[in-house]
């Protein structure tokens, strides 16, 4: 039996974060990892996303800009963007592992099981601790359709050789949506099927709107309230059925319908932790039901947005909590949230839709941004923010944003409202103009 402080299960932004920190706090800590060392984000999230996503966000400016100084488009070259994409990704295992030896942090690398005596088995080691630190995030959640073997996942899809010249995406939501974008910068016919009317509900329903009609301009078959219910191989194709009987055949179909909480094969019920489907039950310190294990990240229930900086910021909230008397709870900070595309979509702090449940406490703003220089400049023809101010300090409290320079934007307000700005701080700020900066003035 091996002894530790604390032991984290799950080797990625969020577990990294917490294990590194409580290592310098003087803590004996190991980390777990059973797959990727470094987790989803840096070998198949959100960066090697954003690489793929480089090269279609270049298309889309050079796109726009067809007749106001430009004479041709850029096409993407699928195996280049692959191969540095790779270039990215195939140093993250190592390096995460190698800089882990490095600070002297014990690591373990296999499948993690609680015991019935609260103790941890991995593989042929059998580990204790004092503590214990779930951070395992989340998988792609795979439909229980007829062919549910034939589906793909944004795993697959961000390492293929070759793009098929037609897929098909089971879901629009954040995953759907971008990998869309991709395969019809990249020249395929995509089918991006959802079962509602309302893609994306956590934002704007009409930058939603705006957004799909974009996508559909684009040449993608958008295709709402529907569902497939059969995958079944055609060929070296597949046979795609829905349950209004319509059907089509396409190269690859993807699973792209949400993701679930990597928690199956830990048997928290042992140590009596309590989860949720959605994830593990925690209090406002990320303490489980279980005083003695924490969690952290995508694995856990709540209502934040599962992303990559909230799990690094969980994981510094736990160096604190576990190394400080009577810590207080957790307080997170506004956090935007990005779709990326040729036309980005963004949103942080106050929603719309909670701003027009108390209309007497918000204002909503809803300007199109497609006259101002800005945007005049870019010849972006789907620029819009709705700002969400607070009627009392007149403060800017909340944003949506749909445009090709959306995730910058967001970022601005992020500062804006998180320092708690009125237009007559802006206004005392000198920006570089003319930037997407020099536009805050104008916001509220």
């Amino acid at each position: 039996m091996q002894e530790f402080d604390i032991v984290v299960i799950g080797g990625g932004p969020g577990g990294l974060a917490a294990a590194y920190g409580l290592h310098a706090r003087g803590m004996n800590v190991a980390v777990v990892e059973k797959d990727l060392w470094g987790g989803t984000c840096p070998n198949r999230g959100c960066d090697p996303k954003k690489i793929l996503m480089a090269a279609v966000e270049t298309q889309g400016h050079a796109e726009a800009l067809q007749g106001h100084g430009l004479t041709s488009v850029p096409q993407i070259d699928w195996p280049a963007l692959m191969a540095a994409k790779r270039a990215y990704t195939e140093k993250i295992p190592g390096g995460t592992h190698s800089g882990l030896e490095a600070a002297k942090i014990a690591t373990f690398h296999g499948a993690a099981s609680f015991n019935d005596d609260g103790t941890l088995t991995v593989g042929n080691d059998q580990l204790n601790a004092a503590n214990w630190i779930v951070a395992t995030g989340q998988e792609p959640r795979i439909p229980a359709i007829t062919g549910s073997e034939w589906l793909n996942t944004s795993n697959e899809f961000l390492d293929l050789d070759h793009l098929p010249a037609d897929i098909t995406l089971m879901g629009a939501g954040y995953v759907g949506v971008e990998l869309a974008a991709i395969a019809n910068a990249a020249g395929s016919q995509v089918h991006l099927i959802h079962h509602s009317d309302r893609p994306l509900r956590a934002f704007d329903g009409d930058l939603v709107k705006d957004l799909l009609s974009r996508l559909k301009a684009d040449g993608v078959d958008v295709q709402l309230n529907t569902a497939i219910t059969t995958v079944a191989p055609d060929d070296d194709e597949f046979k795609v059925t829905t349950a209004a009987g319509d059907s089509w055949t396409t190269g690859m179909v993807f699973a792209t319908a949400g993701r679930k909480p990597v928690v199956d094969e830990l048997h928290l019920e042992r140590v009596n932790v309590a989860t949720t489907p959605r994830g593990i039950t925690v209090n406002g310190q990320l303490q489980t039901t279980n005083p003695h294990v924490f969690a952290l990240g995508d694995v856990v229930d709540r209502p934040q947005p599962k992303l990559t900086p909230v799990a690094g910021f969980e994981g510094r909230y736990l160096t604190q909590t576990l190394t400080t008397r009577d810590a207080p709870e957790i307080v997170y900070p506004t956090i935007p949230s990005v779709v990326y595309g040729k036309t980005q979509l963004a949103q942080l702090g106050v929603t719309t839709a909670e701003a027009a449940e108390t209309p007497d406490k918000y204002q909503v703003n809803d300007l199109d941004l497609t006259h101002w220089y800005s945007y005049q400049r870019l010849q972006d023809p789907h620029a819009r923010i709705k700002v969400v101010v607070d009627k009392a300090t007149a403060h800017i409290v909340g944003a949506a944003v749909l445009s090709s320079e959306a995730e910058q934007v967001i970022n601005y307000l992020d500062f804006v409202i998180t320092n708690h700005m009125s237009s007559a701080d802006i206004s005392q700020t000198i920006t570089a103009y003319p930037t997407l900066a020099s536009d805050l003035t104008y916001f509220n």
